[in-house]
């Protein structure tokens, strides 16, 4: 039998110094550390709520890092857009001016400074912020737009925009430059047509009016349209007028009015009523017939011109497009107008075949039916509303002159079909599905005075636009989510619609020139001048620069608001943090203070136990 040894180690009162000691072991390390515990473990039952609050804590810290990003990416964008709105007024202020003198290049100061502008905006549309390039859309690691003197002079195997300028300078002008009209004079009428039915390039008549004493007024008509004068034998009075309105490539109206007059020498914009003994109105006819041709041919070498620079821009720079039927004629006959109607009764306004209830025609994917979307009594101008309303065109669709011209701002997307192909083909298209030539826009043929078509240029064409061009807004290629519950978009494109028209009309008054002493020379920059300011003058429903300003503006208000909720959320998850986890130095304290007198006591009652003997005991 043995007898187990009885010490301090194995005893209880040991293991209960030894629980103290630790325990007191702890107190310091949380008095020191300002934590209950180092390890999960030790940190009690809230722990779980601290776990969660740290997450989210994490959370907020990515959210912070995300919108510090964004905003040094919105506030280059919107730097570069304040930019563009100071080159912006300032081209402009110059286009306004009326000073014309015209340097040995043919351009007058303020051009030069355009030109010098357009490469400033281009630099501008180019910005990089890091390695992502801001007026791409998604395209982020894809220059925005092509260098300046590319797009301006273009490249060995691509055309810039100063040969396509040219090109449809030449195309508008035409061979004898009347603007594509031809006048001819017989036995005293006077006759003034289109050269082609078909062709884009050129005036094209819109209406004449007449005062003209005895005479006859014909037109316009026909195809091509065309309108005649026959003064009858007879002498105009004082006074009388003759009136012809154009329509230039621009969309833009112009009017020719020449007065009669017995007055010597006769005043500009009139011609001389035949004074000679006996009278003779022939006479007279030759006067109208050669003061018309000087009056044509003045306004195509000034303000056909400067129409025709614009136009050649929207062709090089703008993706918007269009297209155009053939000639087409109603029931009448008469060439196809606005108000012709879809269908209708045999010698009306209409045409035959026209459209019946329950035909469709489908554009983009939408379908319009006869008699539920549309009558078949409405008018031609009426189908061509429906159309702009689902295009979204910005460009309304058009009849002039019999031919139908269905303008769409997405040349890609343009589709428009019908069962029914016999009434489209006598709305002029012959062919189904119909869709839109796409840009840039070219010349068609060769020499372009004679030309009768534009085609598609891209294969030949600088490409002035590089970045993403798919659907959707520019704003939702760049998203970041701020929030849990919250996403910003803030992305921006250089073929918007406000930055487009800007560096368009920009590059059409810095490239174009014309000769330093030329007749017309003077109308033609002083017309071109004109449209240069009217196309930066914001206009009502376009989209300004500071549209684009004002949706990232709000995409940094939306990131400031969510910066308040998550400091006042991080302050929040602290302290529950700091209550699930961190030490009352008070309290540790006390409780230090409490088991050191428990500790002494201990000690003391172990040191009277140990002196304890058998002998003593006895």
């Amino acid at each position: 039998m043995s007898i187990s040894s009885i010490n301090y180690s194995s005893s209880v009162l040991g293991a209960q110094i030894r629980n103290i000691n630790q325990q007191l072991t702890d107190l310091s390390t949380q008095l020191s550390t300002g934590k209950l515990s180092q390890n999960y473990s030790g940190m009690g039952a809230n722990e779980g709520f601290a776990i969660a609050s740290r997450a989210q804590l994490s959370n907020i810290a990515a959210y912070t890092d995300t919108i510090t990003n964004v905003n040094v990416n919105i506030n280059l964008a919107n730097t570069a857009l304040q930019s563009l709105t100071t080159i912006r007024n300032t081209v402009q202020k110059g286009s306004a001016s009326t000073a014309q003198d015209l340097n040995v290049n043919g351009q007058t100061v303020a051009q030069n400074t355009a030109a010098a502008q357009f490469g400033s905006m281009v630099g501008v549309l180019n910005t990089q912020s890091g390695n992502r390039y801001l007026f791409s859309g998604t395209a982020v690691n894809t220059q925005p737009v092509a260098n300046a003197s590319d797009i301006i002079n273009g490249t060995t195997t691509q055309a810039g925009f100063k040969t396509v300028m040219a090109e449809r300078q030449a195309a508008d002008l035409g061979v004898n430059g009347m603007g594509r009209l031809v006048q001819t004079q017989t036995a005293g009428v006077i006759n003034v047509a289109e050269d082609s039915p078909t062709s884009p390039f050129g005036l094209k008549i819109a209406a004449v009016s007449s005062t003209l004493t005895g005479a006859t007024v014909t037109g316009p008509s026909g195809s091509p349209v065309s309108f005649s004068v026959n003064l009858n034998g007879v002498n105009p009075n004082n006074g009388d007028k003759l009136s012809v309105q154009f329509t230039l490539p621009d969309g833009s109206t112009e009017q020719i009015d020449l007065t009669a007059s017995s007055a010597t020498p006769t005043p500009a914009g009139s011609f001389a009523i035949d004074a000679s003994v006996p009278v003779n109105p022939a006479n007279t006819a030759t006067n109208l017939n050669t003061a018309l041709n000087t009056a044509i041919k003045k306004l195509a070498n000034t303000s056909l011109v400067a129409a025709s620079a614009v136009t050649a821009g929207d062709n090089f720079f703008n993706t918007t497009s269009s297209a155009m039927g053939a000639p087409a004629t109603s029931q009448v006959p008469a060439p196809i107008t606005g108000a012709t109607l879809l269908s209708g009764p045999a010698s009306s306004d209409s045409i035959a075949p026209g459209f019946a209830n329950g035909d469709k025609i489908t554009v983009n994917g939408t379908t319009l039916t006869f008699g539920v979307d549309i009558n078949t009594n409405d008018s031609i101008q009426t189908l061509l509303g429906k159309i702009d309303a689902i295009t979204g065109t910005s460009k309304p669709s058009t009849v002039h002159g019999g031919v139908i011209t269905i303008n769409t701002d997405n040349a890609a997307s343009l589709n428009i079909s019908s069962a029914n192909t016999a009434a489209l083909a006598k709305l002029g298209f012959t062919s189904s599905p119909i869709t839109a030539t796409q840009p840039p826009l070219r010349v068609g043929s060769s020499p372009a005075s004679s030309a009768t078509t534009l085609v598609n240029g891209a294969a030949n064409t600088v490409k002035w636009y590089r970045g993403n061009d798919g659907p959707g807004s520019p704003r939702s290629t760049a998203m970041a989510r701020v929030d849990d519950s919250v996403t910003v978009q803030y992305g921006a494109q250089a073929d918007e619609d406000a930055i487009r028209r800007q560096l368009q009309a920009i590059a059409v008054f810095g490239t174009f020139s014309t000769s330093q002493t030329g007749q017309y020379s003077g109308g033609q920059v002083s017309a071109l001048s004109l449209r240069v300011t009217q196309a930066l003058t914001q206009q009502p429903g376009q989209q300004r620069i500071e549209d684009i300003q004002t949706d990232i503006a709000m995409a940094q208000n939306t990131m400031k608001d969510a910066t308040t909720r998550q400091t006042q959320a991080k302050a929040q998850l602290q302290t529950i943090i700091d209550q699930a986890e961190s030490a009352s130095p008070d309290q540790v304290a006390s409780e230090l203070l409490s088991l050191q007198n428990a500790l002494q006591a201990s000690y003391q009652t172990t040191a009277k136990l140990a002196q304890l003997s058998l002998v003593k005991f006895l």
